[in-house]
């Protein structure tokens, strides 16, 4: 086999495998950028995979945008473990950054019974969770409401996070991909992204397994900072290799139920470590 036939196999199975980026490729490959580009236009060529900006993604991985709705019915027990997991990671008198999405509204309920605590929101669903939680100040991010995803985007919730600060940010994903960040359906949607990253402390991606090295959008929100992914169990060690390989991804692999005698996260609960 020629070298460069061999060299595209291998680009092939990483993309395949969830490294998607150029310059990651070129690492783990020993070659050039521009090698890895001109292989990556290859395969785009015979339609084995999708050149995406930066880096690659498989073949027929972006498709049209989900409905908040058509989310909620999917790997639900996957979004309460991760849920309970980073709920985990507030502490009582924080004020905490939630973003629009499912799994963040699984950790807005998991948070409903919590005191002491300020919620700075985007979310329909975490609005809904914690409306009526005595021991939370919710307080709303305004903006111009996308019905498909229930979340404020635009200027008008922008300039309002300008204003604020907070301890942890805790993000959702249609996809996040190791080196390039987060995938999202819309420009608005990962420009709001990237101010909550600005304006907080600390941040956490939810992504449950079937996001990993997923991307399914072509707007992204870069992760420069350390973070800390949370997932579930089904995710692999091919599909965590990437992130591991940044150096400044902390990795939680959450069980779908609780361990034996545990009981759900909430007042007191001691913090996991990292």
């Amino acid at each position: 086999m020629k070298e460069g036939e061999q060299r595209r196999r291998r680009i092939l199975a990483a993309v395949l495998g969830g490294m998607a980026d150029v310059d990651l490729l070129s690492a783990s490959l020993g070659v050039s950028a521009s090698t890895v580009r001109r292989d990556l236009a290859r395969l785009s060529a015979e339609g084995r995979i999708l050149r995406t900006y930066g880096g690659a993604a498989p073949a027929g991985s972006l498709h049209p945008e989900q409905s908040l709705q058509q989310r909620a019915a999917i790997n639900l027990a996957e979004k309460r473990a991760i849920a309970r997991r980073a709920a985990g990671f507030i502490g009582e008198g924080e004020t905490v950054i939630l973003d629009a999405g499912t799994t963040t509204g699984a950790l807005a309920a998991a948070l409903a019974c919590r005191q002491g605590l300020r919620v700075i929101t985007n979310g329909l669903t975490a609005i809904i969770a914690l409306a009526g939680a005595p021991g939370v100040e919710l307080v709303l991010l305004g903006g111009r409401m996308r019905q498909i995803s229930l979340g404020t985007v635009g200027s008008i919730a922008e300039h309002s996070l300008r204003r604020m600060t907070a301890t942890r940010v805790f993000l959702g994903a249609d996809g996040v991909v190791a080196g390039r960040g987060i995938c999202e359906a819309s420009d608005e949607q990962a420009s709001l992204k990237e101010l909550m990253i600005a304006q907080a402390g600390e941040i956490y991606v939810l992504a449950d397994a079937d996001k990993l090295g997923r991307a399914t959008s072509e707007a992204w929100t870069p992760l420069s900072r350390p973070w800390t992914l949370i997932t579930d169990q089904r995710a692999s060690e091919s599909q965590l290799a990437p992130f591991r390989r940044l150096g400044q991804v902390t990795i939680h692999a959450e069980p779908l139920t609780p361990a034996p005698g545990a009981s759900e996260i909430g007042p007191g609960t001691a913090r996991p470590g990292s």
